[in-house]
């Protein structure tokens, strides 16, 4: 796995070595910066359920402002750690569940990008907790990597986009 463009452009991130982290595809990641490639820049970007931080880290290179990663799996924040010191980038990993590190979170974010393990009934509860706390900036965006058999409620937020890619979907919601 290697970061596709920015200034970390083809730096390989370290492999993963572990079967419960579903890294996003390279094609998946690709679509969903080459779509929001001119919104990424200087924003705030939330990468829940972090994984590798892959996708953070493909934000930071494509000039987002900042990144901050959550997983509460103490491997897959040991994982985005070391993908971080490989960059050298200097940016904080919070093990922490999801609801609750967004239940003490008081800043808004651009961009929120879920990708909690699927048929995990996650995504309704992270979405009505990003509502209730106003964590999506203006004019921001969640992007929700899910199966595309998983079917969830989208709450409060609108549908703008959806693309599928095999068995994987990226759903876009706006306020």
């Amino acid at each position: 796995m290697r970061v596709d463009a920015g200034i970390y452009k083809g730096r390989r991130l370290v492999e993963n070595k572990y079967d419960h982290i579903r890294p996003t595809t390279d094609k998946v990641r690709q679509a969903l910066f080459v779509k929001l490639q001119f919104f990424v820049p200087e924003k705030r970007v939330l990468d829940l359920f972090c994984g590798t931080g892959a996708m953070g880290i493909e934000a930071l290179s494509r000039g987002a402002s900042e990144v901050v990663f959550v997983d509460k799996d103490a491997r897959s924040v040991e994982m985005t750690k070391a993908n971080l010191k490989n960059l050298k980038i200097n940016n904080k990993v919070f093990k922490c569940d999801a609801l609750v590190f967004l239940e003490k979170c008081d800043k808004q974010f651009d961009l929120i990008i879920l990708d909690p393990p699927y048929k995990s009934g996650l995504y309704e509860k992270v979405l009505d907790k990003i509502y209730e706390k106003e964590l999506l900036a203006e004019d921001g965006i969640i992007v929700c990597e899910h199966a595309t058999e998983d079917v969830f409620e989208d709450g409060k937020f609108k549908v703008f986009d959806e693309k599928r890619y095999g068995n994987i979907m990226l759903t876009y919601l706006e306020k």
